[in-house]
């Protein structure tokens, strides 16, 4: 009886994950094939590709390069949907609405003339799983997610050492040690 109650927990603990991460693609899907958005996808293989050649780059030579080879293979994919010349607050309120609020923490938030953007992660078992970058003002509106399995530092070091997508932002705010 233990096992099935266990397992039951299980599948609902597995199916309000993938609830979010459901919740983050239709957000992706509704507005991809929308020209007046820019779109990129960056697939966990080849986040897996990059950092295997920093680190063959690297190997006994550049200890840096092969560190950020590491960093860079934890990295299990990058989405961005962007868009200029559009209503950005009001998609950044859409965001922020199909998002399950009690799994991402607030890294930063700045509301400033008209303009927002918000840094959230999601965490699991101790390691950030997604680092999220919302931004949206008057014209414009940027969505960023970035999934992998770092700690506070690694991100830290690929913000210092990478020009990653939202890494500059990110950098720009307030970074956890």
């Amino acid at each position: 009886m233990k096992r099935y109650i266990t397992a039951i927990l299980f599948c609902f603990i597995v199916s309000s994950v993938q609830a979010q991460d459901d919740a983050i693609v239709k957000f992706f899907s509704k507005y991809m094939e929308d020209d007046n958005f820019s779109r990129v996808y960056i697939s966990p293989k080849m986040m897996q590709m990059a950092g295997g050649f920093l680190k063959s780059a690297g190997e006994g030579s550049d200890k840096d390069a092969e560190e950020l080879g590491d960093l860079i293979s934890k990295v299990r994919g990058i989405r961005i949907l962007s868009a200029d010349k559009v209503n950005g607050q009001n998609l950044y309120k859409e965001a922020m609405g199909t998002l399950t609020r009690n799994k991402y923490e607030d890294l930063m938030d700045v509301a400033d003339k008209g303009s927002n953007v918000k840094f959230m992660v999601r965490e699991e078992n101790g390691k950030v799983r997604e680092l999220l970058m919302i931004t949206g003002s008057e014209d414009s509106f940027t969505l960023l997610s970035m999934l992998g399995n770092f700690t506070y530092q690694d991100l830290n070091i690929l913000a210092d050492k990478t020009n990653m997508p939202g890494m500059k932002e990110y950098q720009s705010g307030n970074k956890k040690k």
